[in-house]
């Protein structure tokens, strides 16, 4: 059966002239498979991918929805642990289908392998693919400055694993009032990301109104999420990348950098961070 989201080591701790030991918590990182299936085709492999056990059908359904293959609300029928009984029992918990109720909106592309725990569009053809998707408009959400500052102190006190571990990144769904809708950890930011948007996915819950906040810095993958998504801001501790922002600009997401104390940088429609008069 797969592990949980941290495992336990003893290690040798040099301090100065001292050495002791001890056991010590990491964070968790295994390989999970997911796999696609719609009526009339068995299911097939789409992707590998390095994450944090925990929250692994929020993870497939947000990864499929991100990556276009079910974005009617709808489209997914099930996910379930495969029980393929050529599997191992730690290899069948490592393994996720996703049942949809139709063709996807999307075909599965054939380049899809292993992606790491640090890149969401590994499997991507290009980014000029990106162009071709049909993205509905971003919700356009607006908040308070003084919310956008207090969202990473929100964030990290919704971070339990990170507190005992210091490894995991996290990504989170706020209301513009800064009240908690759902936060997620993962070795991965893309991970969390994935887990927290499939959370609302399979749980049927609005996307309107939310600001999605996560740790360290933006990639161009982030964006890519949340624009699939319909989330129409982004909130971050650390710094965006050129792409990251070109995306944000193109798609009309408030892209925030840097929100540490008192300081923020906006990148993109800053005139959705409300001021005051």
């Amino acid at each position: 059966m797969t592990k949980g989201p941290t495992s336990r080591f003893k290690v040798e701790v040099l301090d100065g002239d001292r050495t002791s030991r001890r056991e010590d918590l990491v964070s968790t990182e295994e390989p999970l498979e997911l796999r696609l299936e719609w009526p009339g085709r068995p299911p097939e492999p789409l992707v590998v991918t390095m994450r944090t056990p925990g929250a692994d059908f929020e993870l497939a359904a947000g990864f499929c929805l991100g990556e276009g293959f079910a974005v009617r609300p709808d489209a997914i029928r099930t996910v379930a642990y495969c029980t393929d009984v050529a599997l191992t029992r730690e290899q069948q918990f490592n393994t996720v289908t996703v049942s949809l109720d139709a063709p996807p909106d999307r075909e599965p592309p054939q380049r899809y392998g292993v992606t790491s725990a640090a890149c969401g569009v590994c499997g991507q053809q290009s980014l000029d693919e990106l162009a071709d998707r049909d993205y509905a408009p971003v919700d356009p959400v607006e908040i308070t400055v003084d919310v956008v500052r207090r969202l990473p102190d929100l964030l990290r006190e919704a971070q339990p694993m990170f507190s005992r571990t210091g490894s995991l990144h996290a990504a989170g769904l706020f209301s513009t009032d800064g009240g908690k809708a759902v936060v997620k950890e993962d070795v991965g930011r893309h991970n969390a990301v994935d887990k927290v948007v499939g959370w609302t996915v399979l749980n049927q819950h609005r996307r309107t109104g939310l600001v999605l906040a996560v740790s360290g810095r933006i990639g161009y993958e982030i964006v890519q999420k949340a624009v699939a998504a319909g989330l129409g801001m982004i909130v971050a501790v650390g710094a965006p990348s050129s792409l990251a922002v070109d995306l944000a600009r193109q798609y009309g997401v408030t892209l925030v950098g840097f929100a540490r104390g008192a300081r923020c940088v906006v990148y993109s429609a800053p005139e959705r961070v409300i001021r005051p008069a």
